[in-house]
């Protein structure tokens, strides 16, 4: 029997790993996909990490299964190959172009978005590779009033999306997220929406939390409330229990439920 699911995305920290964990990772959730996975099934770990973060987090937490592709800055995409991973090039340097003309229009009005926001509140703000505008604010009512005035600054650029995890913010293009990366991924695996989980527990999973981009989704119990209500209202599944625990109870619950729905 096909399975119903082809491609499993998860968030990694909060939604499948926990430092707080032992394993990290539990082995439920472990097994689950080294089952799938041998049925054909695809694991995508979708995160804002970096690359080489999320490579020494993965490879901290001893797992005894491999994603099959990587997102990481919840936007740049990688495949496994053997024992590592190889940039997907069209898609990761189409987005870096595209990201790099519009941040050159960003710039020059920065700074006075800056000022207003160092007068106000006690926040740090920088600039790395992958964003001019990195914010670190104090307190998570200081990131939404900082995030208010800078979404009004910018109002006439409707490319510009802010892409936000708790007190942590960043630009990105709207065109490249967690959502269009794993449509990506599902486009070169020739799998359509309707075969795709997504999981995950905070803002910056919301565009891949979806239906335009996933047919399962799953919130765990630990995921913060604007994510359970959006995961329900969508007719996902939020799980009672937190991190991967949930991930793979949820996971279960939409096998369960579809391959009852064939077997009928």
């Amino acid at each position: 029997m096909e399975l119903p699911i082809k491609i499993i995305s998860t968030d990694f920290d909060g939604t499948v790993h926990s430092d707080g964990e032992h394993p990290r990772v539990p082995l439920s959730l472990q097994n689950r996909i080294a089952e799938l996975q041998e049925r054909g099934v695809k694991w995508v770990v979708n995160t804002g990490r970096d690359f080489n973060s999320l490579v020494a987090a993965l490879d901290s937490a001893r797992l005894k299964v491999a994603p099959d592709y990587l997102v990481v800055v919840e936007r740049e995409i990688h495949v496994r190959d053997g024992q590592g991973y190889d940039a997907c090039l069209a898609w990761n340097e189409r987005c870096r172009s595209d990201q790099a003309i519009l941040f050159a229009k960003v710039e020059p009005r920065l700074e006075a978005v800056v000022d207003w926001i160092n007068e106000r509140y006690q926040a740090v703000i920088y600039a790395d590779d992958y964003s001019p505008f990195c914010l670190a604010a104090a307190t998570n009512g200081d990131a939404d009033g900082i995030l208010r005035h800078v979404g009004e600054a910018f109002r006439d650029m409707p490319e510009l999306s802010i892409v936000r995890n708790d007190v942590y913010a960043r630009f990105s293009h709207a065109a490249y997220n967690k959502g269009t990366a794993m449509s990506e991924v599902a486009r070169l695996n020739q799998v359509s929406r309707n075969h795709i989980l997504a999981a995950g527990d905070h803002y910056n999973d919301l565009p891949m939390l979806s239906l335009d981009h996933a047919r399962y989704l799953v919130a765990p119990a630990n995921a913060i409330s604007e994510v359970k209500a959006w995961v329900s209202r969508q007719g996902g599944y939020v799980s009672l229990d937190p991190y991967g625990h949930g991930v793979v109870q949820g996971l279960d619950h939409f096998l369960d439920q579809t391959t009852a729905k064939v077997a009928i």
